[in-house]
């Protein structure tokens, strides 16, 4: 599995607001010039965290994200099935997508399958707490 910029943009967009311990929104123009990313391409990221409801916008002067749960309850899994539609190393394994008809012959299907396992294992435990915690003290010394 690859990860887009726009699944690594959003873990950092979700980093550095659970990373305030302030409690105020942040706005997109404050995270966009601290993380280096385009202000249009984090609207369009945020765009897709609120409507997948990890964030919520306030509007106003002193507008902008907050995180709708606790850091500790939003996955790397989560993020990722938003912002790159599906997780699995392969078409075949994405139920929704369609299921293969040489499943039964398959020579690859096991290591498709333990990848998967192994992919889901370490995305659906990590939570966004977990990567604020392991954040190095120069914030931008990560390079995800």
């Amino acid at each position: 599995m690859k990860v887009s910029t726009k699944g690594r943009y959003a873990l950092r967009f979700l980093i550095n607001i659970a990373s305030r311990t302030d409690g105020k929104p942040v706005s997109i123009k404050d995270v966009a010039a601290q993380e280096e990313i385009s202000e249009k391409y984090l609207e369009q990221i945020t765009s897709v965290l609120n409507s997948g409801g990890l964030v919520k916008s306030t509007r106003g002067p002193q507008g902008g994200y907050l995180l709708r749960k606790a850091p500790e309850d939003i996955t790397v899994g989560m993020v990722l099935r938003l912002t790159e539609g599906g997780i699995s190393p392969v078409a075949c394994l994405d139920a929704d997508e369609f299921q293969c008809e040489r499943e039964a012959r398959c020579s690859t299907i096991g290591l498709w399958r333990r990848l998967d396992k192994a992919i889901r294992d370490v995305v659906d435990t990590t939570t966004i707490a977990d990567l604020v915690a392991e954040r190095p003290e120069a914030a931008d010394n990560y390079c995800i």
